[in-house]
């Protein structure tokens, strides 16, 4: 297993449609292209609380590069995207990392 850790910052106060557009856009596109979710967060303390910190579970890295791509391409999120964004851009930045789990995580 893999995980792919994901920290989206938002511009100012754009945190909000971020949540609107993963609840009612991304992830039934998810569902549809197999992405599997483990967990999102905000900042509760820390640097800045516009983040939106969420990991995805894949089962190889070739896994990923053929579902995420799939989710990319789709025509009804690059349409859905793009309508989010026409009054304004939301995310500032995208922090991306892969992680491997340890022999002792209970996460494998």
């Amino acid at each position: 297993m893999i995980v792919e850790l994901r920290v989206y910052h938002c511009l100012p106060g754009r945190l909000p449609a971020l949540h609107e557009r993963f609840q009612n856009v991304t992830l039934p596109l998810w569902e549809k292209h197999g992405i599997e979710p483990a967990g999102f967060f905000t900042t509760l303390v820390g640097p800045s609380n516009q983040t939106l910190t969420y990991l995805l579970k894949w089962h190889s890295l070739a896994e990923r590069e053929t579902r995420w791509n799939s989710f990319m391409a789709d025509p009804e999120w690059i349409a859905k995207r793009a309508a989010s964004e026409a009054d304004a851009p939301i995310v500032g930045h995208i922090e991306n990392s892969f992680l491997s789990p340890t022999p002792y995580s209970p996460m494998r």
